[in-house]
Order: structure tokens, then C-alpha cells, then sequence
């Protein structure tokens, strides 16, 4: 049999303020084609050019990645600040049916960082964008330098910053065989309100969900807010998460042939 095909979101950028492209990290595509041993697919992140019937055709499983776009507020009943650029409104147009698709196929589902935003707004859920500003909560951004640049270190950027406590005997507590686990943290925007079709599985130690599963999905449908694509060769809760995404992307594309 073929290996399975990975459909991996593009997000809109502008190039050198001249060229629109699309860009996925490449550490998505490696997490994918070591740990799954899949092959990684970049499509574009805007339906006019992504026909979803087509990707579900084709796809075996559907990774939707972080990026630096917010959600836009639009898409929860709030208005729009420029505070909280950028957007990338033509993801938002095909992310959020994909996921409603992939749900009601039973095509295997993993969102990360904005890929498990999208799953929460889908699921009828709301956002925050700047969750630090909440009461109590910790700030999520990513470790930068006393000049204010980010921290050119990816091992600092990446690092474990804060424990996640599981739901026991969960589906990621039996993913990953403990109800305790450690992440990184590189996210400004987070859930405020859990979606209707959502259930939260995972919670940081300030309250923040960090961890989320669609309501009785037939298939494999879970999101995470931490970067689980970092360095999953070695990292074993990242590790464990793909390795769990793999097994369902393969007994999905053994039904379907």
C-alpha cells in the first residue's frame, strides 16, 4: 500500500511586500514524514483555490498547523482591532468547513496552536486574543530577549514552560499513559469559550485549555494549543500525539481503499 497522504494548511503570506505565497513549516512536514512516515501535501489556505471535496479525496488525513494570523473575530461574534493583526481571513474561509468535513467523514483531524483554534471557533466555541490579559493566566508568547526580539535559541523558544493536567482515562491521557505532561508555549490568542461540539481534556496550571477533542467525532479529531510538531523524533508527548495521529491516518486510508 501507498503511504498515506497528509494534507498540511498553507497560510497567506506576502512576500518581500511583492509576492503572495503560501507557507507551511517545514518542521509540520517532517513531524509528518519521520513520525508518520506519510507523505506531507501543502495546500493552499484559501478556498478559491482549494476545492475541499478534491483535498478529502486525496488526503488521508488533515494537519492543521499553527501560523502567525490570528483567527479573525468575525468568526465569533466580535469585532476586529488592529491590535490583534494580523488575520488571515481566506484560512479562516477553508479552515473551518474542513474541519466540519473532516468531522462528518471521519477524516483524521489534528489541529495545532491556531490549527486547534480553528477547532474551537468551528465547534461554535470563542477566542481571546491575548490570553495573558485574562485574570491569573500566564503569558503564553513565546521567550523573548530584554531587547524584545524573540530568542534566537529555538531549544529556549521551544522548551517545556508549563504542565498540562489531562482528563483521567481520556483519550489524551491514554495517548500519552499519564494524566500529568509538560509542554512549550508560543501562543498569544487561546479558547475564552469552549464550543458546544468541543470537549476540553487538557488544562494548563492557569486555567488555560490547552488540550480539546471533538464531541463525538467517528474519527480521530483532537487539538492542541502547544507546538506538538516540535521536534516529535524525540519529544515523547509530541512523539506519542503523531504516532496516535499515524495509527488513525492509516486505518482510515485501509477503509477507504
Amino acid at each position: 500500500m501507498a503511504r498515506p497522504v497528509i494534507g498540511i494548511i498553507g497560510n497567506n503570506y506576502n512576500l518581500e511586500n511583492r509576492f503572495s505565497v503560501q507557507l507551511a513549516g517545514e518542521n509540520n512536514l517532517q513531524a509528518v514524514a519521520d513520525v508518520l512516515d506519510a507523505l506531507p501535501l501543502i495546500f493552499a489556505g484559501d478556498p478559491k483555490i482549494t476545492n475541499l471535496e478534491d483535498l478529502l479525496d486525496v488526503a488521508d488525513g488533515i494537519l492543521l498547523t499553527g501560523a502567525r494570523a490570528n483567527v479573525h473575530p468575525s468568526r465569533f461574534g466580535v469585532d476586529p482591532h488592529p491590535r490583534h493583526e494580523p488575520y488571515d481571513e481566506r484560512r479562516d474561509a477553508l479552515a473551518l468547513p474542513l474541519i466540519d468535513a473532516c468531522v462528518e467523514r471521519g477524516v483524521p483531524l489534528f489541529g495545532i496552536c491556531r490549527g486547534f483554534q480553528e477547532m474551537n471557533v468551528a465547534g461554535g466555541g470563542s477566542l481571546h486574543p491575548e490570553i495573558r490579559e485574562l485574570p491569573g493566566r500566564m503569558n503564553h508568547r513565546m521567550p523573548r530577549l530584554e531587547t524584545g526580539e524573540i530568542h534566537p535559541d529555538p531549544t529556549v523558544v521551544f522548551a517545556d514552560r508549563h504542565d498540562v493536567q489531562l482528563t483521567p482515562d481520556g483519550v489524551f491521557a491514554r495517548i500519552l499513559g499519564s494524566n500529568k505532561i509538560r509542554v512549550n508555549s508560543l501562543h498569544g490568542q487561546g479558547v475564552l469559550d469552549l464550543g458546544a461540539r468541543i470537549v476540553a481534556e487538557g488544562v494548563a496550571e492557569d486555567g488555560t485549555i490547552e488540550a480539546i477533542r471533538v464531541r463525538d467525532a467517528e474519527g480521530f479529531a483532537l487539538g492542541v494549543q502547544w507546538h506538538a510538531e516540535y521536534d516529535p523524533q524525540h519529544n515523547p508527548v509530541n512523539r506519542a500525539l503523531f504516532e496516535a495521529f499515524g495509527d488513525a491516518v492509516r486505518a482510515y486510508q485501509a477503509k477507504r481503499k
